[in-house]
């Protein structure tokens, strides 16, 4: 990746679990958890980016959408160097609601596992959720208290 990209994802959560990504980096041997969306296009808004990207990877209409927060993620995936910035939203959607805690869903473009993962695992750290600073406003959000300021990044000696 030699851009920031922007992005936008969405946290659905019912009955203290979120509905997240599975995935998994081979190079570090890490299994991980990430919201669901994807890219902005040029001229889109966040929100408009984030009913499009659940329509399109899981066929999924949001009925209300709420910024948490916008994030930057800086991460390695698979050996080489990301750059996010992260729009990341709680979303509410009938149509997911009535999706079973056990079920499993797949993204449609890709076949990526999608499920409903207890909040508790990631609040304990068992299981971690990307971007960077979704875990944050997400426990936030659940526990109805302001999300944290976004953490500075202290420089490096190779700064």
């Amino acid at each position: 990746m030699a851009s920031i990209r922007n992005i936008s994802v969405g946290l659905p959560i019912k009955d203290g679990h979120v509905l997240a990504l599975e995935g998994r980096d081979e190079s570090k041997g890490l299994a991980f958890l990430r919201a669901i969306g994807g890219g902005i296009e040029f001229g889109e808004r966040a929100e408009d980016a984030l009913r499009r990207e659940f329509m399109e990877e899981l066929g999924v209409r949001l009925d209300a959408v709420d910024l948490l927060g916008v994030r930057e993620n800086l991460f390695e995936y698979e050996g080489r160097r990301g750059h996010e910035i992260a729009h990341i939203f709680a979303v509410e959607s009938a149509e997911l609601d009535a999706v079973a805690l056990h079920a499993e869903l797949k993204i449609l473009d890709e076949g990526s596992a999608v499920r409903w993962i207890p909040i508790d695992d990631i609040r304990g750290g068992i299981r971690p959720l990307f971007p960077a600073g979704a875990p944050e406003l997400l426990i936030a959000r659940i526990e109805d208290r302001p999300a944290p300021p976004q953490r500075k990044r202290q420089p490096s000696a190779a700064s």
